[in-house]
């Protein structure tokens, strides 16, 4: 393909993505200002070169509220108080633009925002279905919220775009914790080992749910990508069901033959590292690098 013919494609790639993580009911995030302030995570981390990434981010997140839902507390504060069931897209656009502004944006906005979402947590109370009380600040709950997240996101890197090494895992664990403690999430681990612990310690208290595969089929049907691409919306979900840890997977219900063939981990491997070569010029990604006076496609150029 040409220049000029792939130029059109790249800059209608380009905007569809910067769209995606812009709910419409929210005013658009500029990612290249204040020029000059840096971001609570520093953009030498493990963690820009990870969220730069939409298809493995979709992979991991889809996996990571598998194993949120798997835990009865947590699954009721997002089936009970959020829009998903009803209005799956928006919210996951608002999700991912509060990951994308923890990670990339300027550090005073992101505290700005993180300060919010505690207030609205703090409203949000119940009982889960195994009779326990829940509140959604709880400490121990946001701590698994924010691990199951980091598992979620640097797996899918790791096991479809480019394997990380151990001291990579530890530092993507490490650069997220003060990030995470914003939250509350103050058991969050820094290591790969603590997280290998804390999912041990958790195991136990989990349980299936219908939820998980509700939760699923919302994955599957709903409009995150363009109708030609969902197939591989579908095949991205099968990705997530696969990273799901096998003593989870068996606690909720999934098996294996609910995760990928050989020859589609191999499809995916290709459609991921595919993306980690595709700058997107109006990503948080590389926005916030012009905010810090570097050139758009850095991230790229450090792969």
């Amino acid at each position: 393909m040409s220049t000029s013919l792939f130029k059109p494609v790249r800059n209608r790639i380009d905007a569809a993505a910067a769209a995606f993580i812009q709910p419409a009911d929210l005013a658009p995030f500029d990612f290249s200002q204040p020029a000059g302030e840096a971001a609570l995570i520093a953009q030498d981390s493990v963690s820009w070169q990870v969220f730069k990434n939409p298809v493995s981010l979709f992979i991991g997140g889809v996996a990571a509220v598998i194993l949120e839902l798997a835990e009865a507390r947590v699954r009721a504060g997002v089936w009970d108080h959020t829009s998903f069931r009803t209005d799956p897209v928006p919210r996951l656009k608002r999700t991912g633009l509060a990951a994308m502004i923890t990670v990339y944006g300027p550090a005073s906005k992101a505290r700005t925002m993180i300060a919010g979402i505690v207030r609205r947590h703090s409203r949000v109370t119940g009982t889960a279905d195994n009779g326990r009380p829940y509140k959604a600040n709880d400490t121990q709950l946001l701590s698994w919220v924010q691990a199951t997240a980091g598992y979620g996101f640097t797996e899918a890197f790791h096991r479809y775009v480019r394997p990380l090494t151990a001291k990579e895992r530890d530092r993507a664990w490490s650069d997220a914790y003060p990030a995470a403690v914003l939250y509350g999430a103050i058991g969050a681990p820094k290591s790969e080992a603590q997280w290998q612990a804390q999912l041990a310690a958790m195991t136990p208290q989990l349980s299936h749910s219908p939820i998980v595969f509700e939760f699923l089929d919302i994955m599957r049907k709903a409009d995150a990508f363009p109708a030609l691409a969902r197939p591989v919306q579908i095949l991205l979900v099968r990705a997530a069901i696969d990273m799901v840890p096998p003593d989870v997977a068996r606690i909720v219900g999934l098996t294996p033959q609910d995760g990928l063939k050989g020859w589609q981990r191999a499809l995916v491997r290709r459609i991921a590292q595919g993306a980690d070569r595709f700058p997107l010029r109006q990503s948080p990604a590389a926005q916030s690098c012009v905010r810090l006076g570097l050139p758009a496609d850095w991230l790229y150029t450090r792969s």
